[in-house]
């Protein structure tokens, strides 16, 4: 691929395929490293700028995603199969604001233990992963959010988090019952997570 407008097809194609955002990198390997990766990117996001869809830079990679002010107009009601529990929510917010995490800091920040399962539907639905051991005591595994988590929820980064004041504001902070319970004195147990919660 020698010309600039082959280039771009190319481009096109390769992010229309893929099942995930690409980066720079790997556009680059796949369309010649003499290619002008970036201004590509600019010319083919400029080209959908007025289009249904756009080009977007997700999850430190770029993917197409349909243009924002059409989302009225895409939603479609189906049954939801599998639903995460309060506990899977808040242990996700965890890691994706401190990570990396180990389970005990994820339980001293929750008040409860974890209960059985909580990671594993975090891992089976590709948000999380084990990232590592902790150089401490019992070198315990460390979890962090993945490129999957950025994507499905329209993150370029982890920088595009929201912030606590943008969570007050949206009515997102509230004291819960794991809150509530240590501040009345009682003592931190697991959660019950009956299985009908879950899915």
């Amino acid at each position: 691929m020698n010309g600039s407008a082959d280039q771009l097809r190319l481009l096109e194609a390769l992010l229309f395929a893929a099942p995930a955002p690409l980066s720079e990198a790997e556009l680059a390997e796949r369309i010649g490293l003499e290619a002008d990766v970036p201004g590509l990117l600019q010319e083919l996001s400029a080209n959908y700028a007025e289009r249904g869809v756009h080009v977007v830079r997700l999850a430190g990679g770029w993917t197409f995603r349909t243009a924002p002010d059409l989302a009225p107009f895409l939603v479609s009601e189906r049954p939801v199969a599998r639903k995460l529990s309060r506990a899977a929510v808040e242990t996700l917010a965890i890691i994706a604001y401190h990570q990396p995490v180990t389970r005990a800091e994820i339980e001293a920040i929750r008040g409860v233990a974890l209960a059985r399962g909580t990671l594993d539907r975090l891992l089976e639905a590709s948000w999380v992963r084990p990232r590592g051991r902790r150089d401490s005591p019992g070198r315990p595994l460390t979890w962090a959010t993945t490129p999957t988590f950025l994507a499905h929820f329209g993150l370029g980064d982890l920088t595009e988090l929201p912030g606590i004041e943008e969570l007050r504001q949206a009515g997102l902070l509230d004291l819960g019952p794991a809150v509530l319970s240590e501040t009345a004195g009682e003592p931190a147990e697991a959660e019950p997570e009956p299985a009908e919660e879950e899915e």
